[in-house]
């Protein structure tokens, strides 16, 4: 069943199903951002676009999944503010830690971010909803795949990821 707008342009359900699916959001934009402060920027775009959508309830959770590794990725990809916040994560990192493992950690976490970015969408978005704590038969539904072609595809993508990183190892 569908839900339709409200005379205001939001849905009657937000409320049940943004209770019930935030942390998930939330938790797939962490995955790809690194940040959990943008992982909630990108939860806000997600849940206002969920909003003004007729996606019925029942698929909420997959839409709003995917559409968290689409928006975060794109906020990946542009680069929007990265710099900035991975400089000052890495001097609150360096107070708290050995300063040399702050440096490699935080260089770590940009190249596979970097990597990741550059895989084909539906790569991207199915290791990153796997590594974000869906079962098979979630990313299947969220992504329109059957459940035996998640493994594959998520095996691809780790080899695609890896290849990557390999590749541009030398240039960053």
């Amino acid at each position: 069943m569908t839900t339709l707008p409200r005379p205001g342009g939001f849905r009657g359900d937000l409320e049940v199903v943004f209770r019930s699916a935030y942390p998930r959001v939330v938790g797939v934009a962490a995955r790809v951002l690194g940040s959990r402060d943008e992982a909630e920027d990108v939860a806000q775009e997600v849940f206002l676009s969920f909003a003004r959508s007729s996606v019925p309830a029942g698929e909420a959770m997959g839409w709003l999944s995917v559409a968290a590794a689409h928006t975060a990725l794109n906020h990946l990809r542009s680069g929007r503010r990265r710099a900035a916040r991975e400089e000052s994560a890495g001097v609150e990192d360096v107070v708290a830690g050995d300063v040399a493992d702050a440096v490699v950690t935080l260089d770590e976490r940009r190249r596979v971010r970097a990597a990741l970015a550059r895989l084909p969408r539906r790569q991207a978005i199915a290791l990153v909803l796997r590594h974000s704590g869906l079962s098979y038969a979630e990313v299947a539904a969220a992504l329109d795949l059957s459940s035996g072609s998640v493994g594959t595809t998520v095996r691809r993508a780790e080899s695609a990821l890896r290849e990557e990183l390999i590749r541009h190892a030398s240039s960053d």
